[in-house]
Order: structure tokens, then sequence, then C-alpha cells
């Protein structure tokens, strides 16, 4: 009976993820939460760049058409110089340059984040902020497409991609705030944002792995940690698929009012 109560906290969990991550309300918050509710308290970061990891899959499979693109655009432009294939080269180097700054900063604080930063109080606080920057942009209608972005919207973006690092503050909801509020159209500020998210989640893997592998409980955790990954996988593509409609009604102040109950209830009652 315990065995089968364990799957379903890890399930519950990797579902959280997998809801939360695609859509602006800060699936990392929603893990600290869900973990404080469930009663299921799980150190350092390794399971939540494991279910992340899931996430990024879902990503890669529902925009694998643009990555196939852009990739065989991006090497054809090194290879021949047509200039049609530029706007991809670019694209590609300004999702290296986006990536940076998340880079540089989780590797010099990932410690204090994963030690002091993830509280429940904590996140109640930061989704309020997030919140409140969905809410400013909620009604912007931009019109750079993807050929139209800049050294300084890569810069910019990745900068608020760096600010997720904290519990609560939506990495979608930052990357596509600050992408929106550049004025990209919902489409680019989308793929831009989640194109960042592909190398950060890899990278996150990559280096959590090896701790993931000499964790001494690991025989006991694979199996639930695999039925986190396939709910979050599950939950991300469609969650993905459902976000991608809601942004090209634009109905962000929805996200906004959401982040505000949730942190106002954690608040108050947790």
């Amino acid at each position: 009976m315990d065995t089968i109560i364990n799957l379903l906290q890890y399930a519950l969990l990797g579902l959280f993820q997998g809801l939360t991550e695609p859509i602006p309300v800060s699936s990392s918050g929603h893990l600290v939460i869900a973990e404080h509710l469930i009663g299921l308290h799980i150190e350092g970061l390794s399971f939540e760049v494991f279910v992340n990891f899931a996430s990024l899959l879902a990503v890669v499979l529902i925009y694998r058409k643009d990555l196939v693109r852009i990739a065989d655009h991006g090497l054809g432009y090194i290879r021949t110089g047509n200039k049609a294939m530029k706007p991809d080269f670019m694209f590609i180097l300004y999702i290296i340059i986006g990536t940076i700054p998340v880079v540089v900063l989780g590797l010099l604080f990932n410690d204090l984040i994963s030690d002091y930063l993830k509280g429940v109080k904590i996140t109640g606080i930061t989704l309020l902020i997030t919140g409140c920057a969905l809410w400013l942009i909620r009604n912007l209608r931009g019109r750079k497409q993807d050929k139209d972005l800049t050294l300084r919207d890569a810069v910019i973006v990745g900068l608020s991609q760096a600010v997720a690092l904290l519990p609560g503050i939506s990495r979608s909801g930052a990357t596509v705030v600050a992408a929106m509020a550049l004025g990209m159209r919902q489409d680019t500020a989308l793929r831009f944002s989640f194109f960042l998210y592909i190398p950060v989640s890899l990278g996150g893997m990559i280096l959590e792995g090896r701790t993931m592998i000499k964790d001494p409980n690991m025989n006991e955790l694979l199996i639930p940690y695999l039925v986190a990954f396939i709910c979050a996988l599950v939950a991300t593509y469609f969650s993905l698929k459902w976000f991608i409609g809601i942004m090209a009604k634009g109905n962000l102040k929805w996200f906004a009012i959401y982040c505000w109950i949730v942190g106002c209830v954690v608040l108050l009652f947790l």
C-alpha cells in the first residue's frame, strides 16, 4: 500500500510539472506547493531537472518541424552563405546568446536556490510577481517575427529567463512577457521562449545526471522517477498545445489572475 501511495505521489508531481511547465504559472513553484501538500519532500534539484527533461521532449515533439527547418537552414547558411537562410542562422545565434545568462547565474547560484529559496512562502510572493508581469502585457500585440529579432532582444529575454531560476517565477511567463514587451508577435514570442528552454533543460539534465547516478537511493527511486517522467511528458504535450491556442487568442489575463489567487492562498494558508 505504501508503495502504491508513493507512486501516486510521484505521478501527481509529474502531472503538476507537465501541466504547468508550458504555461506562465511557474512549474517549479507548483512543484514546491505540491510537495508541501502531499507531504513529499525531495532534496536538491535532481527530480525537478528530471521531469523538466520530460517536458523538453514534449516541446521538441511539438516544435519538431520548426527545429528541423531552423537547423537545416542554419547549417545551410554556414555552408553556402545563402542569404535566404540567414534569418534561421541568426535565430540559432540569438538562442545561444539568450542561454548564456541563465547558464552563468545557474552555475553561480544553484546551491543557494536549492537550499534557501525553495520555501512555500517565497513561492507565494514570486507567484504574485509573475501575475503582475502577465497583467502588464496582457493586451500587447507585437509585430516582430523571427527574422526581425535583434541581439538586444536575445539578451533581454535571456536575462528574463535567468530571473525564472527563482521558484514561483514562471520561466515561460518571464520569457514571453519580455518577448512581447519587446514587440514580438505571440507565435514568435512562444517559439523563442521554448527554443531557449531546450538548451537549458538539456544542460541541466547533463549536469544533474551525474548526481542522480551517484545517488545511493536511486535503485529505490528509479520507478517513481519514471512514473513522474511519463506523466510530465504526456501532460506537457497537451498543456503546450492548449497554451499555443490561448496565446493566439490573447487571454493571458486569466493566468495573471490565477497566479494572484494561488499566491494569496499560499501566503495565507500554507
